[in-house]
C-alpha cells in the first residue's frame, strides 16, 4: 500500500494512493462494509488507524481491492492525485529519533569519528513540512542544510519489551523519505543537536508511506538528494552503518516503540557544509530527495518573514 495524508476543507484526512487517484480509506470501508462485513471502519486520520494497524491494514487492502476491480461504482469514494494537497504521512507522530552520523562517508567528510553505537536525538512533529511545501530559511542564520534519508515507521509497540536484532524487523510498519534539513550554526555551537536540528518548517516528510511488503529489502536502496536538479548526494542504504534492526534495538533499549513512530535512519556523504566552499540553502532554491520504490519528496526554500 502507498499510504498518505491529505487536506479537505482545512482538515486532514488518510488515504491510500491508487493509480492516479487518491481513495478515501474512511469513506470506502463504510460504503463497502455494508455488504462485507469483514471490513472494519478504517478512521479517517491516519494517527487513529496506528492505533489498531495490525488489524485495520487487513480492512485498508480489501478495501484497496474493491476499488481497483471496480472504481466507479461507488461515487465519491476518490479525488485525482494531481487535486489532492498532500499533508506530511502522519503530522503527530508519538516520536521522531533520529540517527545521526550513519554512513561512514559522511562521519569522514564532517571530520567526526564512526560511533561504537548509534547516536539519536529527537525532533519535533511541529517541525513537519510536507511535499512541496516551503522549506524555510531562518531570519537568525544562514547555514541552512540538506540530509536526504530513508524513514522507518513502526507499526505497532514494544509496550515495555526490549527487543533483539532478530525479531526488531516485525515491528516496521513502512518506509518513507525524511529530509532532515539542519541550521548548521546553531546544530554546533554548543554540543547538542536540538535546536540546529527543529527550526520551524525543517523537517520535510513524505510523500507516502510505502509498506513493508513492497520493499523487498530497505537495505538496499538507492537514496539521491538534488539541488536545483543537481545530484549532491547519491549513496544506497548497503553503506549504512547500523542496520535497521540495531537502530531500533538501541532505540527500545531506552523508550518503549510505538505505533506511528518516525525514525530517520542518517544521511550519507554530500552535505553542504562541509563543501569546498560550503553550500546552504538559499531562497528560490529547490531541494529533493529521491528514493526509487517510495518516491520523491521536493520542496521550495524560502526566507522566513518575521
Amino acid at each position: 500500500m502507498r499510504l498518505v495524508s491529505y487536506e479537505e476543507n482545512g482538515r486532514p484526512r488518510f488515504g491510500a494512493i491508487v493509480g492516479d487517484v487518491v481513495l478515501d480509506l474512511a469513506r470506502a470501508s463504510e460504503a463497502y462494509a455494508a455488504s462485507d462485513s469483514s471490513i472494519l471502519k478504517i478512521p479517517s486520520r491516519i494517527e487513529h488507524f496506528f492505533e489498531d494497524c495490525g488489524a485495520l491494514s487487513a480492512s485498508a487492502r480489501t478495501v484497496i481491492a474493491r476499488f481497483e476491480a471496480s472504481p466507479g461504482a461507488t461515487p465519491g469514494l476518490s479525488k485525482p492525485l494531481a487535486d489532492a494537497k498532500l499533508l506530511p504521512p502522519i503530522q503527530r507522530p508519538p516520536k521522531i529519533v533520529c540517527v545521526a552520523r550513519n554512513y561512514a562517508e559522511h562521519a569522514r567528510e564532517a571530520g567526526l569519528e564512526i560511533s561504537p553505537i548509534p547516536i539519536m536525538f529527537a525532533r519535533f512533529s511541529r517541525t513537519l513540512v510536507a511535499d512541496c511545501d516551503q522549506v524555510l530559511v531562518p531570519a537568525v542564520s544562514n547555514q541552512l542544510d540538506w540530509e536526504g534519508e530513508l524513514a522507518v515507521i513502526i507499526g505497532k509497540d514494544t509496550k515495555g519489551k526490549r527487543i533483539g536484532k532478530a525479531e526488531a524487523m516485525d515491528y516496521v510498519f513502512g518506509y518513507s523519505i525524511f529530509n532532515d534539513v539542519t541550521v548548521r550554526d546553531y546544530q554546533f555551537r554548543i554540543t547538542q543537536y536540538t535546536a540546529g536540528k527543529n527550526f520551524r518548517a525543517s523537517g520535510p516528510f513524505g510523500p507516502v508511506i510505502v509498506t513493508a511488503d513492497e520493499i523487498a529489502d530497505p537495505h538496499k536502496l538507492d537514496i539521491r538528494t538534488m539541488l536545483n536538479g543537481e545530484v549532491v548526494q547519491s549513496a544506497n542504504t548497503d553503506t549504512m552503518i547500523y542496520d535497521i534492526p540495531t537502530i531500533l534495538e538501541n532505540i527500545a533499549e531506552f523508550i518503549d516503540l510505538e505505533a506511528g513512530d518516525v525514525i530517520p535512519t542518517g544521511t550519507p556523504a554530500g552535505v553542504g557544509f562541509k563543501r569546498k566552499p560550503p553550500v546552504f540553502l538559499r531562497d528560490g532554491d529547490t531541494i529533493a530527495v529521491e528514493i526509487p520504490g517510495i518516491g520523491v519528496l521536493s520542496n521550495p526554500v524560502r526566507n522566513e518573514t518575521v
